[in-house]
């Protein structure tokens, strides 16, 4: 999907732990910085795309999630669209609102990604994850993972437990596939350890980041086993916030004199499908697409949001965007190109490593952060001449691939 939307206002809150704010208080601060961002009123807007994962396991508010969050802002009557697409909920709804906009459906619409995660019961946190999967082979992917786990921990018992109980299962799954790409390009896990220090640097220059705290590499390798070869800071954490954006047609971000509108050059938006290991998968297909429609390629961009739910992804996504060769991610981090400063800074917020994690919001805060790279306002962590940025965010699982996954490419 390619046309003429742009984002016009951004807003965000802080990520972390807010046990005692609620969904409707989260979403409305991001809302509100994200019009007053605009310059528009709430009555402006011609719609909402409202991206949440998992209010219904974890609060017990189904079905009308948007609505609610929104008629507490005294906003009613327009058209309400509630996205739930596992961790890529929040890019889902971008996705769904630049394509209504370039149709020429809506002028101005709001899209707004907002998650709670953190419950006093820690089992409803880790079932929001543990739904994202195919339930009815449920038991079977936890048996293998176990095993999978126990193999390559040996003697040495990781401190979360068994997969689902102290933490999420998808941690598992990435340990796995971490494993398999050291044995077979190897990859380290000083490499893994690299990406989490990078992030926490980013991070640290973040100030709605969860974490703020730099690392070093030797510190997160010290750090406790979870599942190996991932210790805790290779683990994005579970997090509260909520993200918003302001999305307009062309038309209309030059009436209302939008100083320096992103455009939304590409989003490409895929599920997974049944494929050999070998063939390109959700992310290749949706980056392939993305710079198609954008016309540019992996050379041409200056900075990238990625998906690093854990720190083995990150490596993962540099070769399956074009950043670097198969095999090579390791070499790319350990080279520091991926550095603030370096030729592709790679999650200048921090990550879901460092920034955080509230599912339903971290792919409308991935666009939140690129938008003002791209703008010139992201501070101490600012991409010198950033003109293109490239946002990848992927969630669930089925077989070997992403459920969902969605790339966006972002101009001016």
């Amino acid at each position: 999907m390619q046309g003429n939307a742009v984002v016009a206002g951004v807003g965000m809150t802080r990520f972390g732990k807010h046990l005692d704010t609620g969904l409707k208080a989260l979403g409305a601060e991001a809302v509100q910085a994200a019009v007053g961002d605009a310059g528009i009123a709430l009555d402006d807007l011609d719609a909402a795309y409202v991206g949440n994962a998992a209010a219904g396991l974890v609060t017990g508010q189904e079905s009308i999630r948007g609505q609610v969050i929104l008629r507490s802002l005294g906003l009613g009557r327009l058209p309400v669209v509630n996205v739930e697409n596992a961790c890529a909920s929040g890019s889902t709804a971008l996705h769904q609102a630049a394509a209504m906009v370039t149709a020429g459906f809506h002028d101005c619409v709001l899209v707004l990604g907002v998650e709670k995660l953190y419950h006093a019961d820690k089992q409803k946190s880790f079932a929001a994850f543990s739904g994202a999967v195919d339930v009815e082979a449920l038991q079977e992917i936890m048996t293998r993972l176990r095993a999978a786990t126990a193999a390559a921990a040996g003697e040495k018992k990781g401190e979360g437990g068994a997969p689902g109980e102290k933490r999420s299962m998808f941690m598992d799954i990435y340990a796995a596939a971490a494993r398999m790409h050291m044995q077979r390009y190897g990859t380290t896990a000083e490499h893994f350890a690299a990406v989490s220090a990078k992030n926490s640097l980013h991070g640290s220059l973040n100030p709605r980041a969860q974490f703020r705290d730099a690392m070093t590499v030797a510190e997160v390798l010290a750090a406790p086993m979870i599942a190996p070869p991932l210790t805790r800071p290779m683990c994005s954490p579970i997090g509260d916030g909520a993200a918003a954006v302001v999305v307009m047609s062309s038309r209309r971000a030059r009436e209302r004199g939008i100083a320096k509108p992103v455009r939304v050059l590409s989003s490409v938006l895929r599920s997974g499908w049944d494929h050999a290991p070998d063939e390109p998968g959700t992310v290749e297909v949706c980056a392939q697409e993305a710079y198609g429609e954008a016309g540019v390629g992996p050379s041409d961009l200056d900075l990238v949001e990625c998906h690093d739910a854990s720190a083995p992804a990150e490596i993962m996504a540099y070769e399956s965007l074009g950043l670097c060769p198969p095999g090579e991610g390791g070499k790319l981090v350990e080279s520091g190109a991926t550095r603030i400063g370096g030729s592709v800074p790679v999650n200048t917020s921090g990550g879901l490593l460092r920034k955080g994690h509230p599912v339903g919001a971290t792919g409308v805060a991935q666009i939140v952060e690129i938008t003002e790279q791209l703008q010139g306002r992201a501070g101490a962590r600012q991409v010198a001449n950033a003109r293109i940025g490239l946002a990848h965010n992927g969630g669930g699982n089925i077989g070997s691939d992403a459920a969902a996954m969605c790339v966006t490419i972002l101009g001016v």
